[in-house]
């Protein structure tokens, strides 16, 4: 089973892409990108109550609900998000304690796994550079559809000094990049609770539908 675990609709604040449109892209491009469903992460917000069971009926893909956080890491989503977890922590913030937050959305019910490391400012590998790692990271995003040059390669060292596991997702908040990187599950999911255990589990990995580069042409003899 392959889902984007990472990208924003419209209800995110830097973010114009309907969620509906999200799912037609995607029903048009099953070729290019053989996705089952997106796991939408919108920022700094969760609202229990949100479902999109009509637009899952009438695509034919599984639609679940996570979240995008600020930490003194760097950013976090946040799978299995539930009430306890909401009335541990405000959302809204934008120093949230990471080393906390993990450890407290796990004996919640939750997962919080960091998001684009290699990024400037907002990564993990960034923050890693003056404070110490952080205990409990299960994996972290070895790919990302917004990842500019070098950046993925960063979270490839990443991975390798501290055993982290991958995942992949577009962090797409247009349209037209849903699904360009996503995971890849051995087990079928059909709940945040699913994922969750499937996430804690590492029974996944990051897959990447993006076209490979152009070649540049060989120069004549």
């Amino acid at each position: 089973m392959i889902l984007d675990l990472h990208l924003h609709s419209e209800l995110s604040d830097d973010s114009r892409a309907p969620v509906e449109a999200y799912l037609k892209l995607l029903a048009r491009k099953r070729d290019e990108r053989p996705l089952d469903g997106i796991v939408l992460t919108e920022h700094r917000q969760f609202d229990l109550r949100r479902e999109y069971r009509t637009l899952e009926d009438r695509y034919g893909f599984l639609v679940l609900n996570a979240a995008e956080v600020e930490t003194d890491y760097g950013h976090v989503l946040v799978y299995g998000v539930n009430e306890d977890i909401l009335a541990r922590f405000d959302f809204r913030d934008v120093r949230l304690p990471a080393q906390e937050l993990l450890r407290q959305v796990e004996r919640l019910g939750g997962i919080a796994l960091p998001c684009h490391p290699g990024r400037p400012n907002v990564g993990l590998c960034a923050h890693y550079e003056t404070k110490p790692p952080l205990e409990g990271v299960v994996a972290v995003e070895a790919l990302n559809g917004g990842s500019r040059k070098g950046e993925d390669a960063r979270v490839q060292t990443l991975i390798e000094r501290h055993g982290y596991r991958a995942f992949g997702g577009s962090d797409s908040h247009l349209v037209s990049f849903v699904g360009v990187c996503a995971t890849e599950f051995e087990n079928e999911i059909r709940t945040g609770e699913e994922l969750v255990r499937e996430l804690r589990a590492g029974r996944y990995r990051p897959v990447d539908f993006r076209p490979p580069p152009a070649q540049a042409p060989s120069p004549r003899a």
